[in-house]
């Protein structure tokens, strides 16, 4: 009695889930849409399925290649007038899923002829349904990330979009069409979503105790991207020690390119709670350089400054304004201590205009003859008796 209590119900859930199933098998005869002329042919085909459905892939394949030239020919007309390569990668990333659709329909006009085996009836239209979904949601995400990218890169014009709010903007899109679309999914497989919404709290408590790590990435990311402590572009250094360019923000992590030209890839969750040092801030991207230099006791200090000042304003990487600097810091224990300041364009370039200075430093120092002195100790040796003691020291 049990067993066949467990049939009875198995069968009425077939039941109820059979208007589903019979909306995605789609009932129709291809013969009732051709024209009279074709009727024979069609009549013959039907005959040979395997035939029959190689020449509806076919066909299905030279339409798609049709519609991509026809589309592409005709916006190219209008594409010609813009300045701009936008419309034309948009224009690319139609072309695919235009193809993909002419043969995925084809896929499914073949598993609708009668003669074809049951078995490819149900499932196949529902793999073949979800497959056309995911050609036109990929498509879609490529195409929101260009719009977004352009957008962004005219904030002049559209103010919503700025360089700082782009990322934050893609990830709340992202994760709503990613909702929308599963939820198209599951409607596709004939699964209730109503139940899922219902039961998202009890998931969602799951899912934080389980990817707590990537929940705490997650809002991390979103914080960052509101305060904006830096953008795409600024040079940062945290107090872990890492340093370079801002590449990408997303929602997992933050990428660095050092100066090494090494990709470093930091969790936002990590990133959030670092002291960072953005040497792009400020009212410039301009930074200044500070190069600390020693003279002897006795050196000409008006001419050690001149000199500097010389070496500063001849140097390519150091901008004329503001002008360079130099500022006496102390009487040091074995030298007179100077400090040349000078502003570079971009705080990348630090290392490398700090050489030029150094070199070119060295170099004047030795041909006007001013010393560069290092530590020096005189060690003084006397002789004397220590609390009583005979001995000599």
């Amino acid at each position: 009695m049990d067993q066949s209590a467990e049939v009875t119900a198995a069968a009425e859930n077939l039941e109820s889930a059979a208007p589903t199933l019979q909306a995605l098998t789609l009932d129709v005869r291809i013969g009732d849409f051709l024209p009279d002329f074709l009727q024979p042919a069609w009549s013959l085909f039907q005959q040979y399925p395997l035939v029959l459905g190689l020449l509806i892939i076919i066909f299905g394949y030279l339409l798609g290649k049709a519609l991509q030239w026809l589309v592409s020919k005709s916006l190219q007309r209008i594409t010609a007038k813009t300045a701009t390569d936008f419309d034309d990668r948009l224009i690319d990333l139609l072309l695919a899923p235009i193809l993909q659709t002419t043969v995925t329909l084809s896929l499914i006009l073949v598993v609708l002829i009668p003669e074809a085996p049951s078995s490819f009836n149900q499932i196949s239209i529902r793999v073949l349904v979800s497959l056309l979904l995911i050609f036109w949601a990929r498509a879609w995400f490529k195409a929101s990330h260009m719009l977004l990218e352009l957008m962004g890169a005219h904030p002049d014009r559209f103010s919503a979009f700025q360089p700082r709010t782009v990322p934050l903007i893609e990830m709340g899109f992202k994760l709503f069409m990613l909702g929308v679309f599963a939820y198209l999914l599951m409607a596709i497989w004939g699964v209730d979503g109503t139940a899922w919404l219902a039961s998202a709290g009890v998931i969602g408590i799951a899912v934080g105790f389980a990817a707590k790590d990537t929940l705490a990435n997650l809002i991390s990311g979103v914080s960052i991207v509101a305060d904006a402590p830096y953008k795409i572009g600024d040079y940062i250094v945290l107090d872990t020690g890492e340093r370079g360019i801002v590449t990408n923000l997303g929602i997992r992590s933050t990428r660095l390119l050092t100066r090494d030209d090494v990709e470093v890839s930091i969790p936002n969750a990590v990133i959030g709670n670092a002291k960072i040092t953005n040497e792009s801030g400020g009212p410039w991207i301009k930074h200044r350089i500070r190069v600390a230099v020693g003279v002897a006791y006795g050196s000409n200090t008006e001419e050690v400054v001149a000199i500097l000042e010389q070496i500063a304003l001849q140097c390519p990487g150091i901008n004329n304004s503001p002008a360079p600097r130099v500022r006496m810091r102390a009487f040091g224990a074995s030298s007179l201590d100077f400090e040349l300041l000078g502003w570079i364009n971009h705080p990348e370039l630090r290392g490398r205009v700090k050489h030029d200075l150094l070199m070119e430093i060295d170099r004047r120092f030795r041909e006007e003859g001013i010393v560069i002195p290092f530590p020096q100790r005189d060690v003084h040796i006397r002789s004397g008796n220590l609390d009583g003691d005979s001995g000599q020291l």
